[in-house]
């Protein structure tokens, strides 16, 4: 019984992931992706340390090249650039582009 239901979960993962993974814009570049995914982490931790109530309506995303996206809402200007100093004093990153709208 163990080894049926091995055999189906490993029929399902290897139909189903490549799917889910086709899905993604960066599929075509594993490499870049994981690195790119860990650059947004980065972002988004230190972001949450540095201003956990202000800066966490910010949106962080990052693309192939190592640029980060920044979008979202913060209440003040000095919000926003501070988002965007963050960003760019992290490791990997190569640019930001701060789209943040200030909304108090």
């Amino acid at each position: 019984m163990k080894t049926i239901a091995v055999v189906a979960l490993a029929v399902m993962g290897a139909i189903g992931a490549p799917v889910l993974y086709a899905a993604d814009s960066d599929a075509s570049y594993p490499g870049m992706y994981i690195k790119d995914s860990a650059i947004t982490t980065k972002v988004k931790t230190k972001l949450l340390a540095k201003g956990p109530t202000t800066l966490t309506n910010v949106t962080v995303n990052t693309d192939r090249d190592g640029v980060v996206w920044l979008s979202g809402t913060t209440p003040t200007k000095e919000a926003s650039d501070r988002a965007e100093t963050i960003a760019k004093e992290t490791d990997g990153v190569r640019g930001v582009h701060n789209n943040i709208v200030v909304a108090p």
